[in-house]
């Protein structure tokens, strides 16, 4: 028993409660073996009135034949079916040889009067938060709202939502909505033996509680759990019925690919398992964009599941050198650190480590090289021009990070200085072991303004080195000659110009790593740019970032690599304004910062 007491009380939501507490837990809670392929439950069983946690191996969520979700240790399962009363809605199955614990529903119950408890429950079901951006509620309904009136008789709407296969039916009432469930159907109709003859407003309720479809799923999970709710109608902005939800909708959001992805990259115990896991990156992506997500999230996505194979091959790679002499950081670089990771994007990184001990440094660097090879092992290639964790320049104490960093501000005009000054400002602390490191740390902690005008102003003029192109020429590109004639490189001539902007006006207004978007939304409201230049580079961002995933999906689809050229004469006519509207207004805030260059604005 107290073997279970300090396992489930290093997990939540048991770590919550107090000791004597969770002792009451662990002496009810019983340890069950499940070989691997065994069902726990089974899809549509129940109400179950259990609460498993996984103590080890790991545990499928089975929906209709396919796996939505994989758990490992100090997960749970089984918690909706438990709350709501309903059926289970997947179907639980070992994935490997696990051991669960299993809490009964009485023990538990009471627990989830407390929010603190309760609100622990409802993360354990609600999508995680690096994929919540885009899991809105309006893309989970399923099927169009059915209606009726307050005195339609329950016989009636009860048949018409068995006809329609739904479990709700929405009742317009004055100025806002009524719902009758399923639930309402056995609980005041059947249960108390009210006649099915009495209409529907004698057991709907109303006025329901109600969202507009722009709400995150995980948060309207959570209000259902609060408010012991099961379905809640979805509005538009017009204030129209547009569908319904239930519980069994927002969890199954929770089990989507990214989500699985990243388990099954926790649970790997060697560089081939990652391998194998690695391999659903690129499906994962074409799921996304096939889902209409949109280009921030979905490079996003991108990054958080290339940080946990990184993280995972940091710890593999810890496990065989042993402890570490000293703390130290895996940092990310370039597109992965912004999170605007894609297919054809390189793994650019450094590594830093704490002290000036040369032991420390020879163990980190080892480590790095160990993550280098499980990520070539994985699809992924390191920056070709030597920006590595794994190489000499690359990988140098903190206090070298930090000499280095406030030298190239106070003298920004030596040899590549403003390329480090780019690299160093897009930097994200991503892997330290266990207990050590840097989290939260950029390698760049020197501001840029005002404490160093001239620093900015050689960003300012670094970011005109790109500039778009701004012309075609019966639909060739002015600027390309050579083998790419006739292309266009989206990285180079669209988004490179845009970032590099973005990274000047962003460290102006004391931002230095965060995505382009984000750095654009800072130097509008600091000042640092223009209102109207800002969304006119976010809109383009925008743009090509669309055209750039879109060119290389269809590449991954093909099995072909992908890359960032593209023919614009296979864009429509709409498509081609677009993108020379695009790059004519980053042409022309380019055009703007160098006249305020030349005059001295800003800088005089």
């Amino acid at each position: 028993m107290e073997d279970i007491a300090g396992f489930l009380g290093s997990h939540p939501p048991f770590d919550a409660i107090g000791a004597t507490e969770l002792d009451r837990v662990a002496a009810v809670t019983q340890e069950e073996s499940s070989p691997r392929g065994t069902a726990i439950f089974a899809q549509g069983a129940g109400p179950v009135e259990s609460v498993w946690m996984v103590r080890s191996g790991s545990v499928e969520v089975v929906h209709d034949g396919r796996v939505l979700d994989l758990l490992g240790p100090g997960e749970l399962f089984g918690q909706s079916s438990m709350i709501s009363g309903l059926p289970t809605g997947f179907e639980a199955r070992a994935a490997q040889d696990a051991v669960c614990y299993r809490i009964p529903a009485d023990i538990m119950r009471p627990l989830l009067a407390r929010p603190q408890i309760l609100r622990a429950v409802a993360d354990s079901m609600s999508p995680r938060a690096e994929t919540a951006p885009t899991q809105r509620v309006g893309a989970l309904i399923r099927t169009p709202p059915l209606l009726c009136r307050d005195d339609e008789p329950i016989r009636a709407a009860a048949r018409r939502m068995t006809d329609r296969g739904v479990s709700a039916v929405v009742v317009r009432v004055a100025s806002s909505f009524g719902i009758m469930t399923d639930r309402d159907l056995r609980r005041r109709v059947i249960g108390v033996g009210l006649s099915p003859d009495a209409p529907v407003s004698a057991v709907m309720t109303a006025p329901a509680y109600t969202v507009t479809a722009d709400r995150l799923a995980s948060d309207v999970l959570l209000d259902m759990l609060e408010r012991n709710i099961h379905h809640i109608p979805v509005l538009s902005a017009a204030g129209e019925v547009l569908g319904v939800v239930d519980d069994g909708d927002l969890v199954a959001a929770a089990g989507r690919t990214p989500l699985l992805l990243r388990r099954a990259i926790a649970l790997a115990g060697s560089q081939a398992e990652l391998a194998a896991a690695a391999a659903g990156l690129n499906p994962m992506i074409i799921a996304l964009h096939d889902a209409r997500a949109t280009p921030e999230h979905l490079t996003a996505v991108r990054s958080v599941v290339m940080d946990a194979l990184i993280r995972r091959l940091g710890e593999l790679a810890e496990q065989d050198a042993g402890p570490p002499p000293a703390p130290f950081t895996w940092f990310a670089l370039g597109s992965l650190a912004r999170r605007e990771a894609v297919p054809s994007s390189d793994v650019d990184s450094a590594l830093a480590w704490d002290g000036e001990d040369p032991a420390a440094g020879g163990y980190a660097r080892g480590v790095a090289q160990a993550v280098d090879e499980g990520l070539r092992a994985c699809g992924l290639t390191s920056d070709a021009h030597g920006a590595s964790a794994a190489g000499p320049v690359f990988a140098r104490s903190l206090g070298s990070w930090r000499r280095a960093a406030r030298s190239l501000a106070e003298d920004p005009t030596h040899d590549k200085a403003l390329i480090l000054v780019s690299v160093l400002a897009d930097s994200r602390a991503v892997w330290s072991p266990a207990g050590g490191g840097h989290p939260g740390l950029s390698l760049w902690e020197a501001r840029p303004y005002p404490e160093h005008p001239e620093l900015l102003r050689m960003l300012a003029r670094y970011a005109l080195s790109f500039r778009p192109p701004t012309g075609f020429l019966r639909d060739f590109v002015v600027e390309h000659s050579g083998e790419r004639r006739g292309q266009l490189d989206l990285k180079h001539g669209g988004l490179i110009p845009i970032v590099d902007l973005a990274r000047w006006a962003g460290m102006a207004a004391g931002v230095a790593s965060a995505p382009t978007p984000e750095r654009l939304r800072a130097a509008q409201a600091a000042g640092t740019m223009e209102s109207g230049e800002a969304s006119a580079l976010a809109e383009a961002f925008g743009l090509v970032s669309r055209l750039r995933l879109d060119h290389q999906v269809e590449q991954l689809r093909r099995g072909e690599p992908p890359d960032d050229y593209i023919d614009p004469k296979a864009l429509n006519p709409l498509a081609r304004s677009y993108l020379r509207e695009a790059f004519r207004a980053v042409a022309s805030v380019q055009a703007n910062l160098s006249a305020e260059l030349s005059l001295g604005v800003r800088w005089g």
